[in-house]
């Protein structure tokens, strides 16, 4: 009689926990894999379209036109002597970026379930790479900002940069914190209550008019107003952005520590509840 040999794991499993860590040791090594899910994040965006990249021009420079008629002719909002379209458009970039990698890591369960059902990898190299593989479009839409930007300089436009623009990287780092760690919450929610999607559809929306986009900080004088504003972290990433690029609007340190602090929180809650979501995604979905 065959005696059969005993089987021995060298590798177990497991979804992580917050107890057992964040899995970002895990997330690490396998940073090839998120190289690979950005490629093909950015190659199929390109896949059976008539214009390609001219979309990414299109869509901004459609909102600054809309903006300038109905907010700026009609309404008539000032934009503190800030030419609207460069005006418009430095927040109309920064809060597409925002909204599309909220939107699309909000999704990661479901626009991936069947990958997950049949291998294993970190799950987190799905939002990483979304948000990674957004910049692409957000490189792009920057570059046509710099150029409008330059453009109104050279027509004798007195727009004078400030050396907050250095700040650029760090809102930058804590816009893509906020919106994956908000998409992260969105997502395992979403995951077992799925009407709670076209909730989170109309909250994004009303949030851009929460947001110095359209409108400066400054033109809100009410103080009640004044002060529920400051407390969107995208109030003050907006504001340094536009103080750094046009020495105009509000910028204070402590407002933009405060963004920052609420986007290490929220992505830790974030990562933590995807972790833990991991355990009965697909029983869930």
């Amino acid at each position: 009689m065959t005696q059969s040999n005993p089987t021995y794991w060298t590798t177990v499993i497991t979804p992580q926990s917050t107890a057992q860590g964040l899995g970002l040791r895990e997330l690490w090594q396998k940073k090839y894999l998120i190289w690979l899910f950005v490629k093909r994040d950015i190659t199929v965006q390109f896949k059976q379209t008539i214009f390609g990249m001219g979309w990414y021009f299109i869509s901004p420079l459609f909102s600054m036109v809309m903006y300038i008629i109905v907010f700026g002719r009609i309404a008539g909002i000032p934009t503190d002597d800030i030419p609207q379209p460069v005006f418009y458009l430095s927040g109309i970039c920064l809060w597409e970026y925002f909204s599309m990698c909220l939107t699309d890591v909000s999704a990661t369960f479901q626009k991936n379930a069947n990958l997950y059902g049949k291998v294993y990898f970190p799950r987190l190299v799905s939002p990483v790479s979304v948000v990674i593989s957004r910049l692409f479009r957000f490189s792009l839409q920057l570059a046509m900002f710099i150029l409008v930007y330059l453009l109104f300089v050279l027509k004798g436009v007195h727009l004078r940069p400030t050396w907050y623009l250095l700040l650029f990287p760090v809102v930058l780092l804590t816009i893509q914190g906020i919106a994956m760690g908000l998409g992260l919450i969105i997502s395992s929610l979403t995951t077992k209550y799925r009407d709670l999607t076209n909730f989170f559809g109309v909250f994004v929306s009303l949030w851009m008019y929460a947001t110095p986009i359209v409108y400066p900080l400054s033109y809100v004088t009410n103080p009640t107003l004044h002060t529920i504003m400051q407390l969107n972290p995208m109030t003050a990433l907006i504001e340094t952005f536009k103080y750094g690029a046009f020495g105009a609007s509000e910028f204070s340190w402590s407002a933009l520590a405060y963004s920052i602090g609420f986007m290490l929180l929220l992505l830790l809650l974030g990562i933590a509840m995807f972790n833990r979501k991991q355990k009965y995604f697909i029983d869930n979905i």
